[in-house]
């Protein structure tokens, strides 16, 4: 058993509190990591809210995390001790028919464990204070170790700065992923990228990667134009700045509306604009932020009868223990930026302050 510090969330819409952990040796097909880096996600707030259904405590968040492999379970045979890995929040078995079938990334091998705050076999690797922690979403990186699932784990250039790449477990490649997986961007075309929080900035990198000729960024947020257009935006406007609704501003703006739009914020309006805000004929929608549970979306069916495309994507559609590796590899060989994401770097003490700054927008 390994002692050590973890930020944990006794309760929702408290503070995270940093406590002395003890981490249990992993089991069969389980591996122990020591956390290097991790980032903090919107994910991760949401449910130390309260909001989310699935939301249980206490638990340990943080699910965007790099790491070295301390110890292997039983039957461990992709990574061993010593090997420089990424934890997944969206496992890759290869065997179930999620795996097998090349439409999705959705692995369902460990969906409902994983979604209660436990391990395959039903228990918990985390004690604090006498009691259980639970895990979250199969990784829980706001530990100095962590036990995840082996199939839950990418194993990554070891030459790798893990303070950056940690982002690569969730919100670049979510972004990034939905540019160019889901929606496939093609060279020439005009996108909208409503939210230009990291997931937003990084579909904006995918856009331009992928040719698009026009990229608006749209947020009420001026502060985060600069960066917008750094990664490729053409323009920025906000809503705030428009008497109609945004999506008649862009329709106006394209001559008829964008070829391909994005959600990444999560709200259910904003995703009914970016649907609404797409050409007739062709116009592809992607909805890539999470909406709090319970909410729906609408739109007149006439919009999807002329002939515009709703989709949604979970981590960009990125088949997760495949392609990882291959993502470091294209940030290590400067086809994908990720140094520009980082804003702030803290000491893991610090970390109720760096939800701090993401909730105020820096």
């Amino acid at each position: 058993v390994i002692k050590c510090k973890a930020a944990v969330a006794w309760e929702a819409g408290k503070p995270l509190s940093l406590e002395e952990v003890e981490v249990a040796p992993p089991k069969a097909h389980e591996v122990r990591i020591k956390i290097v880096a991790t980032a903090v996600c919107h994910t991760d707030a949401y449910t130390l809210s309260g909001a989310d259904p699935e939301g249980c405590f206490p638990v340990i968040l943080g699910h965007e995390g790099a790491g070295i492999v301390e110890s292997v379970g039983e039957g461990v045979t992709k990574v061993k001790p010593g090997d420089t890995v990424i934890p997944l929040y969206i496992p890759q078995c290869g065997e179930c028919k999620f795996c097998k079938n090349p439409k999705t990334n959705l692995c369902q091998k460990i969906r409902v464990t994983q979604g209660k705050g436990v391990m395959p076999d039903g228990t918990s690797r985390f004690t604090c204070k006498g009691k259980q922690i639970y895990h979250f979403m199969g990784t829980s990186t706001f530990s100095e170790y962590t036990v995840v699932a082996d199939i839950s784990v990418a194993k990554i250039d070891a030459a790798a700065p893990l303070d950056k790449v940690c982002l690569l477990g969730c919100g670049i490649s979510t972004g990034y992923g939905a540019a160019v997986n889901t929606a496939k961007v093609e060279r020439g075309s005009t996108c909208a990228v409503f939210g230009l929080g990291g997931v937003g900035l990084a579909v904006i990198m995918g856009c331009k990667i992928a040719g698009a000729s026009r990229i608006i960024g749209i947020d009420l947020n001026k502060d985060k134009y600069a960066k917008a257009k750094e990664l490729g935006a053409t323009e920025c406007i906000s809503p705030q700045d428009f008497k109609k609704p945004i999506q008649e501003v862009l329709a106006e703006m394209t001559d008829g509306g964008v070829d391909y739009s994005f959600e990444c914020i999560g709200n259910v309006g904003v995703m009914r604009a970016a649907l609404e805000a797409c050409h007739k004929g062709w116009g592809v929608s992607v909805i890539v932020g999470v909406a709090a549970a319970g909410q729906e979306i609408s739109t007149r069916p006439f919009q999807l009868v002329t002939g515009r495309t709703w989709k949604g994507t979970a981590f960009g559609g990125w088949k997760s223990v495949d392609s990882v590796p291959k993502l470091v590899t294209e940030y290590m060989s400067k086809k994908i930026k990720v140094d520009e994401f980082v804003t702030h770097t803290l000491p893991f003490d610090k970390i109720n302050e760096a939800f701090e700054l993401m909730h105020s927008g820096k």
